[in-house]
């Protein structure tokens, strides 16, 4: 049956309880079962006319839903308060730069206000929201007392340090930079993504974190080596509705997957082309340096990935890749370098990349800034350009820099090296400018979709 998540304040309401199996076939028949079940809930997501509520947003897993819309017995239904207010034209997007973490927020795709900055003057790798607890992490590393990762119920309020992630004793590593956090499957259990190279995980929303041993433990470890960002694991794609699941990406050793919770891990880099390497080399090597990958959940063996040199395709979750960015061709990209890749969340024939000239120069080609898009896995591939600056735009666009926001249509955050964030709310048919003046930017992450 579905399974409904709440965030604060409701779950406070239902008594600390945020997660709950419900019977029902449509959106409205699933919230006044949940009134049922949970009386304290009555009159605070629906009105006394059976609306709901202004400032209340359901998401059936990652796409707004509407009071008719069909729930599937193996949907995750989410009910939360809406960001700033309710309003489906505002947003809120978390900016880790390389001088703080700067919170904007306003209309979607127009300028936006800055909230104070957070971590002043210390550099935010990653910042994002957990959608089912509401809750915020940041991934600070501090000039000269090193990373940590900090939660908050208000980014803009007290932020409370975690405990970890840290390595163990016995292991002889620290942790230098954490790159990624991303929610489970299941409730309370977060992934942390570090270097070098090692996955943690976490049970308790948070707050404590565990070392995946046997991926840092794998016996090829002794041979890994990593690129100009090190040896880091930036990409991890949790299974929906399958816990068990788990695919990683590592740069620069590949793809890396679990089919038993993290238990035992298999490689998985076929069709990869180190073009970087000596061409009698590539066969054997290890050496596959994966920029970003990311998974569709709608078509959940679908894979995409930006390589170094390369954009890949995956149908059969992730076990072989072809190569989908047709340099050359009429409608392929201007270049197959860069570093993030976004896939549409409701439509697994479409995603997003911002290509870069090449690993000796890592600009826009023709000093032109392009967003290209594919609606058809990569058969073929369109500039969107409208609003983004044509002339003298040498711009960087670094992996964890672009991103989505879950909503339909589809809205578009990326931030550049120069500091500046541009923002779509028509999936990226025109552009605007929705901040400037800011740090280096490292990260770019919609509030409403972590």
């Amino acid at each position: 049956m579905p399974t409904v998540f709440l965030t604060a304040p409701l779950a406070d309401r239902a008594g600390g309880r945020r997660k709950t199996e419900i019977v029902a076939s449509t959106t409205r028949e699933l919230l006044r079962a949940l009134e049922t079940e949970l009386p304290r809930l009555r009159g605070w997501i629906l009105d006394d006319r059976g609306r709901l509520r202004e400032h209340v947003n359901v998401f059936v897993n990652a796409k707004r839903a509407g009071l008719e819309d069909p729930i599937g017995p193996q949907d995750e239904v989410y009910v939360m308060q809406a960001i700033s207010g309710g309003s489906t034209s505002e947003a809120e997007i978390l900016v880790g730069t390389k001088k703080g973490l700067f919170i904007l927020r306003g209309d979607r795709g127009g300028p936006m206000e800055v909230a104070p900055r957070q971590f002043a003057g210390q550099v935010v790798e990653y910042a994002m929201r957990d959608r089912r607890t509401g809750t915020y992490f940041a991934s600070v590393t501090h000039g000269q007392f090193g990373p940590h990762l900090y939660t908050a119920d208000d980014p803009v309020g007290d932020w409370e340090q975690a405990e970890g992630p840290a390595f163990p004793e016995g292991t002889d590593a620290s942790v230098d930079r954490i790159w990624v956090i991303e929610e489970g499957v299941e409730d309370g259990v977060l992934w942390a993504g570090v270097a070098p190279a090692a996955l943690f995980r976490s049970e308790d929303n948070g707050r404590t974190w565990a070392l995946n041993r046997a991926l840092w433990d794998e016996p090829s470890r002794p041979d890994w080596e990593g690129g100009f960002g090190g040896l880091c694991l930036h990409s991890i794609c949790p299974w929906p509705g399958d816990a068990n699941r788990l695919t990683l990406g590592i740069s620069s050793v590949g793809v890396w997957r679990t089919e038993d919770g993290g238990n035992s891990w298999s490689r998985e880099s076929s069709g990869l082309v180190p073009r970087y390497l000596p061409e009698e080399a590539r066969a054997d090597t290890i050496m596959h340096c994966v920029h970003k990958i990311e998974q569709s959940p709608t078509e959940t063996d679908t894979f995409y990935m930006q390589f170094h040199g390369g954009v890949y395709r995956s149908d059969d979750a992730g076990g072989t890749w072809a190569d989908i960015g047709g340099v050359g061709t009429r409608e392929g990209l201007p270049a197959d370098f860069g570093f993030p890749i976004v896939v549409d969340p409701t439509d697994p024939d479409r995603a997003f990349v911002i290509p870069l000239v090449a690993d000796v120069d890592r600009v826009t080609p023709e000093g032109k800034l392009r967003v290209y898009e594919t609606r058809d896995r990569g058969r073929s591939w369109r500039a969107r350009g409208n609003g983004l600056p044509q002339d003298h735009a040498f711009e960087t666009v670094l992996r964890q820099g672009f991103c989505h926001d879950g909503r339909d249509p589809l809205g578009l955050y990326f931030g550049t090296e120069s500091g500046v964030v541009y923002g779509s709310a028509d999936g990226g048919e025109s552009w605007t400018t929705v901040g400037k003046h800011l740090p280096q930017i490292h990260s770019v992450r919609s509030s409403a979709y972590g």
